[in-house]
This record gives C-alpha cells, sequence and structure tokens, in this order.
C-alpha cells in the first residue's frame, strides 16, 4: 500500500518521537517510572524549591496533570513538599528519590547514547539544533 505520508516531515517527526517514546518508557518502566515523573525529578534536582505550578510552566504540564503526577511522586516517596505560604509548596526529592534518579539517569544515558547511534553519523552534530529550531525556534 502506498504511504504519502512519509514524505511530510511533520509525520515523520511524530512517528519518529512516538517510536522514541516508546522505547524510553519500556526502559524506564522497571524502575517504576514514567516519562513525565522522570522529567519532574530531573528538573526538581536542578532547581530544588520550584513550586508545582513553575515545574508545570517548565514540562508544559496543566495543573489538572500535575496534581496526580506529583502525588504519585509524593506516595512512592520519591518527592516531599514543604509549605511555602497558604497556597504553594516547594518540592524536593527525598533521599529515595535521589536514588531513583540516579537509577533513572543511567538508563537516560543508556538511551540517548542508543538513540543517537541510529542517527547516521553524518547527521548527529545536526540533530539537536534541528531540533531546537522546531520547539524553540533557535536554529
Amino acid at each position: 500500500m502506498a504511504d504519502p505520508l512519509q514524505s511530510f516531515p511533520g509525520y515523520a517527526l511524530r512517528r519518529a518521537a512516538s517510536a522514541m517514546m516508546t522505547e524510553f518508557s519500556a526502559r524506564l518502566a522497571p524502575l517504576g517510572l514514567r516519562y513525565a515523573e522522570t522529567s519532574a525529578m530531573v528538573l526538581i534536582e536542578a532547581n530544588p524549591g520550584t513550586t508545582a505550578s513553575q515545574l508545570g510552566r517548565m514540562l508544559d504540564i496543566q495543573r489538572a496533570n500535575m496534581v496526580p503526577l506529583l502525588n504519585r511522586l509524593e506516595t512512592a516517596g520519591l518527592i516531599s513538599r514543604q509549605p511555602i505560604d497558604g497556597k504553594s509548596h516547594s518540592l524536593s526529592l527525598t533521599p529515595a528519590g535521589q536514588v531513583r534518579l540516579a537509577e533513572a539517569k543511567t538508563v537516560i544515558d543508556t538511551f540517548e547514547h542508543w538513540l543517537i547511534a541510529r542517527v547516521p553519523e553524518e547527521h548527529r552534530p545536526h540533530l539537536k539544533p534541528a531540533l531546537d529550531a522546531l520547539w524553540l525556534g533557535e536554529g
């Protein structure tokens, strides 16, 4: 069957992203983590004391989706919340969260090397700048 969709860069990008996310999710699964949870933990580690709303903006996640994500991490004992004011809480990794994130970073590093190895060598230097241009407007 002919597939004219393969000639569209946007379609190829969506398919590539979907395939890579499926692979990455499978690699995180043994740690009991999802992609969004891992991303949140990476950002919390880099920005201790960040709030849920700041984290949601950084991850482009709606508040309604941030609540269950943070609840899962807190229930698992991976993050803690400390009141800042009547409405906001600062987020930090617990000792267990630091250990789990270290494990996740090993998975991330292995995955990133695997991902780059799939790209022909002559295109590797251009991959990240091209992707950045699409979503950050940089080039």
